[in-house]
């Protein structure tokens, strides 16, 4: 190799290394620069939309985590968790609820039993769609949280782990999404009161990576 052809090698590993450098700074921009949600202040109204995870089956009521939720924010958290409640179910009592409680944002926690009972994933997906939207035609802002898949071996090697569906439904209705926390507390047997639910401690653990999530969200100060 002569000393020009030596030259424009190193140019040109210079020229791809900046490249690289630029791409990589302009990402880290871009993800430093996505704007948090405001903070709600103490009182504010907010709906926790789900199934027995959120109602609390097996804890009295104010040890599940909408309640404690409650008592770390100063929010007004309203339970609207129904034990058995699909999507579809919760869909229909989502605008009575929004009429009612008027919030300004609301949890949606809800597909578990979908998969518990086979139903379609595209129906699950189009009913949280449109939990989603009327909550965004309402005023309200919405977050997402993931259930995890029904799995023996994740159960039995204590790695459960959410459906990809969430994230597609998060994406594709612009929301944040908290996809790790119910599949970490329903990973740890010493969390639940049975194979499907929390105990109070594992609320409690809940609760406080829910809160943790949503300080990240820019929700809470």
């Amino acid at each position: 190799m002569n000393r020009r052809t030596a030259t424009t090698s190193r140019r040109g590993a210079l020229s791809a290394v900046a490249i690289l450098l630029i791409v990589a700074l302009n990402l880290l921009t871009a993800c430093g620069d996505k704007p948090k949600e405001s903070a709600l202040s103490s009182g504010s109204k907010v709906l926790a939309l789900g199934d027995s995870l959120t109602a609390g089956a097996g804890v009295m009521s104010e040890q599940a985590w909408p309640a404690l939720l409650a008592s770390r924010t100063g929010w007004e958290v309203v339970n609207g968790g129904v034990s058995g409640d699909k999507s579809s179910d919760a869909l229909v009592r989502l605008p009575a609820l929004l009429e009612e409680h008027q919030p300004v944002l609301v949890l949606v926690t809800l597909g578990g039993n979908d998969m518990l009972r086979h139903v379609p994933e595209p129906e699950t997906v189009a009913n949280l769609g449109q939990i989603l939207d009327m909550v965004k035609a309402s005023g309200a802002k919405a977050v997402l949280l993931a259930t995890p898949q029904p799995s023996v071996a994740g159960a039995v090697f204590r790695n459960l782990s959410p459906p990809e569906f969430y994230l597609k439904v998060a994406d594709e209705h612009r929301v944040p999404l908290i996809e790790e926390a119910i599949p970490e507390v329903l990973s740890d047997p010493a969390m639940k009161v049975d194979p499907l639910h929390p105990n109070a401690e594992g609320h409690a653990l809940l609760a406080g990576k829910i809160f943790d999530a949503l300080r990240v969200i820019g929700y809470v100060r």
